[in-house]
Formats: C-alpha cells, structure tokens, sequence
C-alpha cells in the first residue's frame, strides 16, 4: 500500500507544470529554435594557434610569447546551447588560462547569453552574442590587471567545417574607440566530436 501510495504521488509531481521555481505557466518551449545551432560550429575538438597583441613593454621588447592551446564543445541543454572548454599553453606546455562557458540560446530575447568562468583566476563573466552575416560576436565586461574596466568584442569568423578565427578586440571607452586584435586564435579541427 505505501509503495503504490508513493508511486501515485510521484505521478502527480511529475504531471504538474514546472511553475515553483520560475512561477507562472509550463515553459512554452519544449525544443530548440533552430537559431540554438549558430553555435553549433565550435563542437568538437580544435587545435589552437594564440597571438596576444605586444601590449607590454615587455613584450615589444623580448617578443611575443608563443601561445598554444585546445578547445573543445559539445551541444548542452536539450539542444539550447553549447558547453565548452578552452585551455591555452605556453610553448613549453605550461598552463596560462582555462575558462569554461556555458552557451545558451534565448529565443526570447534573440539573442545568446553565456556565462564563463575563468577557472584560474575565479572570475565568472556574462557575455551576450548575436550572429550575423556568417559571423558570431560576443561581447563582454571585464577589469584588466589594473582594475580598469573594458568592453570586450569577440569575433567568430572565417567558420568552415574544419576552421575558424576568433579575434578579441577592447575598449577602455565603452565602445567609443577600440584596439583590435588584442587577442586572435586560429583554430584547426582535430575531431568532430569531444569528450567532456
């Protein structure tokens, strides 16, 4: 009696509209717009070649640093987003950053939002993005290591089956003047699937 009891209740629990913690009605959308594969280019496994810009003194004068990495992606969500790592190297194979985001397709707002944590240094940043005419920028906020804030401006573009180009650009002004190509990876796929 208590087993069948139990089972009714679980029934009904799971019949009922999942309003508790978003309030209101069911959700309205069960599966993903067909806008939720934008991002679809970045499953799988890439290969990275990562250029900073020679920002430093530093770095104008001893050169800059070689930069590798890997980058990795799988569809998330039930088909709404794209989930992934990036790690990038020294040319000795020594960590530099890890970040792990978290893509999602709003259909209501048209839009993508993310979240990314940058695992070694603990910052967790949102980011919006939009695709258009083949290309996927993402844009963000963020204080460099002087505590000065900045727009960042991330370009997903040249994006073929076995390729693509992410360059990142910043402004110090909010979007009133930027410097381009502060950051740019050229990624060559490796496999078309990843493992988490």
């Amino acid at each position: 009696m208590r087993v069948r009891g139990t089972f009714v209740l679980l029934l009904l629990v799971l019949s009922m509209p999942a309003t508790a913690q978003h309030g209101g009605e069911g959700p309205s959308v069960r599966s993903a717009p067909a806008e939720a594969n934008q991002f679809a280019f970045l499953v799988g496994q890439w290969e990275l070649t990562v250029r900073p810009n020679a920002s430093t003194l530093a770095m104008k004068i001893h050169g800059v640093p070689k930069l590798a990495g890997t980058w990795k992606a799988w569809r998330a969500f039930d088909g709404f987003g794209v989930e992934d790592e990036l790690r990038i190297t020294d040319a000795s194979g020594n960590p530099r950053s890890l970040s792990h985001a978290m893509r999602f397709y709003d259909a209501r707002a048209k839009r993508w939002t993310a979240t990314t944590l940058d695992v070694y240094r603990g910052v967790f940043t949102p980011s919006t993005a939009n695709w258009r005419d083949g290309k996927m920028t993402v844009t963000s906020r963020g204080v460099d290591g002087e505590g000065k804030a900045y727009v960042a401006r991330s370009i997903y573009s040249d994006i073929t089956s076995a390729s693509f180009r992410l360059q990142q650009d910043r402004s110090m002004d909010d979007g009133q003047t930027w410097t381009e190509g502060v950051l740019t990876i050229d990624a060559k796929r490796v496999a078309a699937t990843a493992s988490r």
